[in-house]
């Protein structure tokens, strides 16, 4: 018996062997459950947030066979608060041991604003644990446990991610003391003893001035000014700190 040897040598294995291989068929991703996260201490639009990064991860699925069935979008959370303390990641997580749930995979369009440091490895193995697959954008597909170099992108993404929002935070720090020093702005919460919160000229954001918003600004409450240049001046001609001041 001849046996033609083709280019394959795996389907040449097979013809030797009798065996008839059939292709599988494949369906794609199918249903999904999407997730996505939004911070506003960098002042950052709920809305439009959620608007791209639901659209980054429906144009990610769909030349896939994905389609989003579910949908998941914490607002207010600060990347660094671990899953099972965010609302909608907690009810993701939940939604897991559901054989009900309505969807088999997980995607994310932006896997920075979903991990912070060693958040992905502990939360990887939950959705492994349960069959449901995790689709990362920056991955460029989906997260295989056995590649090291999904695991290593991965880790490089959440210390990108913890990086960025220290300089988030350095940034909007850096620019409420500018508001404070150059515009005499206030940043909420109480009022300074001595002060009292007041409007000020039309807000400097176009929009907010349009909407009628204006700089609250902090003004002298003389009153209560009086105590406080009292408390300062025997403070200055050296009377005890420990004794009480009657006003």
């Amino acid at each position: 018996m001849t046996v033609e040897i083709s280019n394959d040598p795996w389907a040449t294995l097979d013809d030797l062997l009798g065996i008839e291989v059939i292709d599988t068929i494949d369906n794609g991703i199918g249903l999904c459950g999407f997730y996505g996260r939004c911070s506003t201490e960098d002042y950052q639009d709920p809305e439009t947030s959620y608007d791209w990064q639901l659209g980054t991860a429906t144009k990610f699925v769909e030349p896939f066979g994905g389609t989003i069935a579910a949908e998941y979008f914490d607002v207010g959370q600060s990347r660094s608060v671990p899953w099972e303390r965010r609302r909608e990641a907690e009810r993701l997580l939940a939604a897991l041991k559901g054989p009900s749930r309505g969807w088999n995979a997980v995607v994310v369009g932006k896997g920075m604003r979903c991990w912070f440091g060693n958040q992905f490895s502990l939360v990887a193995p939950k959705f492994a644990a349960y069959g449901v697959d995790l689709w990362v954008a920056e991955l460029g597909g989906k997260f295989d446990a056995r590649n090291p170099l999904h695991k290593m992108l991965m880790s490089v993404l959440g210390d990108m991610s913890e990086s960025e929002r220290q300089h988030v935070q350095a940034r909007v720090r850096a620019a409420m003391d500018a508001q404070v020093l150059n515009e005499g702005r206030h940043q909420g919460g109480r009022a300074p003893y001595g002060y009292n919160v007041v409007d000020d000229r039309p807000h400097p954001n176009p929009r907010k001035a349009a909407e009628g918003y204006r700089l609250r600004v902090l003004a002298i409450d003389e009153p209560s000014a009086e105590v406080v240049r009292r408390i300062f001046a025997e403070y200055l001609s050296g009377r005890e700190t420990g004794r009480s001041l009657t006003c």
